[in-house]
């Protein structure tokens, strides 16, 4: 269900605690993915600003990337958007299948 105009809020809480509103989400053209923008995008959607479809178009993002981004968040805080970090757990947990 995409949010209407009329149902969106003006601004939600960022991630650093400051408001977040569409004019100060990261541009468009976005190519590097540092982990404050990830949490800014996972900040928007949990908050309403967008919808999951909506930063995947806007962005150009696969729905499963953003999906990881909002796991990572729920698990770890802005830490599991790091990714070195997040390449960490992806090797163990695979290290850990093939025993």
């Amino acid at each position: 269900m995409a949010a209407t105009e009329a149902s969106r809020p003006e601004s939600v809480v960022g991630p650093m605690g400051l408001p977040l509103t569409l004019a100060s989400l990261p541009p468009r053209d976005t190519k590097r993915w540092i982990a404050h923008r990830k949490a800014e995008l996972v900040a928007a959607v949990d908050g309403g600003l967008l919808t999951i479809e909506e930063v995947c178009e806007r962005y150009g993002i696969e729905l499963e990337e953003f999906v990881s981004w909002q796991r990572g968040v729920e698990r770890l805080g802005m830490r599991g958007l790091w990714v070195t970090h997040s390449q960490k757990h992806r090797d163990m947990f695979e290290r850990r299948q093939r025993y």
